[in-house]
């Protein structure tokens, strides 16, 4: 068995990320010791009792001044508040990581930090739309991208950090890809941020369609509806600070999605079979693409277990 990378972590947000990647630390022997902090005590008390941490508080603060990890787990606008209070109290040579997905505005946030602290941003792109402590689980990560977006810090001390949380996410079964912040977040809006908001925007939809009623709504949901709820079902408060803090890629690539909407209008309007075929076409070209790049499987209900279903962040 090799050594550890690190001694002690703290996890500040115990949710699904959070605790996931406590028990693949724990299974994977990457950590010898891990502690959480949370702003809500019985989210704190629930962890300990199931196990995912071995102590956790409410506050940073008391819980961070001996660790050589500080994984960052909470929405993206509580990033600020939380690496203002790790600037005064963090271990020199810490190592601190996000886990959020937007990393434009975190990295900004990071800019005040002690020089004797390192801060490497990650975006692990994975999850389900269950949260707190018990939705975590250690495979969560296994085959899935972990996308980390570096600062610009030519020391060596930086390096050794980066090369450190690069082999934390490979340990957890993850492949790695470096890119810097403002790639990822276009990128990511893209391929996350604008389907969760079209999947809001549906589900709010049929609820307020006053000739369909709520039960029609429930009972024939179909698959493609059905896994719209799904992802309308992730963290609202998680997704609020995704969109207010990634606002200016959302509305680029939202402005790209319009006019192809409206392009799709205009061709059912006007009875325009054959846009609709060449548009639907390129859609399914891509889809098979994805399944050869194993980011998906091509069976029924997409090989997906009912209760594991896997929805990127």
């Amino acid at each position: 068995m090799t050594d550890p990378l690190f001694q002690k972590a703290c996890i500040v947000g115990i949710g699904l990320i959070g605790s996931s990647l406590a028990h693949g630390m724990r299974e994977h022997h990457l950590c010898t010791e891990i502690v959480g902090c949370d702003l809500s005590q019985d989210v704190c008390d629930k962890a300990v009792s199931l196990g995912v941490v071995t102590e956790a508080g409410p506050s940073p603060s008391k819980m961070v001044s001996d660790c050589d990890l500080i994984i960052l787990s909470v929405p993206v606008g509580a990033m600020s508040a939380v690496l203002l209070e790790l600037n005064v109290h963090a271990a020199a040579g810490a190592i601190i990581m996000d886990v959020g997905s937007v990393k434009g505005s975190v990295a900004e946030a990071a800019d005040g930090l002690r020089d004797d602290l390192y801060f490497v941003p990650a975006h692990p792109v994975a999850g389900t739309e269950k949260s707190g402590p018990s939705a975590g689980f250690a495979s969560l990560f296994e085959k899935r991208w972990s996308i980390i977006t570096p600062l610009e810090n030519p020391s060596t001390e930086y390096k050794a950090a980066l090369t450190l949380v690069e082999a934390l996410w490979q340990g957890l079964g993850a492949d790695t890809v470096q890119m810097d912040a403002q790639h990822h977040d276009i990128a990511l809006a893209v391929t996350s941020h604008l389907p969760h908001l079209i999947a809001f925007t549906l589900v709010s939809a049929a609820d307020d369609i006053e000739s369909v009623n709520e039960k029609e709504v429930v009972k024939y949901s179909a698959g493609g509806f059905r896994d719209f709820t799904r992802i309308a079902a992730s963290d609202p408060v998680m997704w609020r600070d995704v969109f207010l803090h990634n606002r200016e890629a959302v509305l680029e690539v939202l402005g790209h999605f319009s006019e192809e909407l409206a392009a799709m209008q205009k061709a059912i309007r006007w009875g325009d079979g054959e846009a609709l075929e060449k548009a639907f076409s390129r859609a399914r070209g891509l889809r098979r693409e994805i399944i050869e790049a194993g980011q998906e499987v091509d069976l029924p209900n997409f090989g997906r277990d009912q209760e594991k279903t896997i929805e990127e962040e």
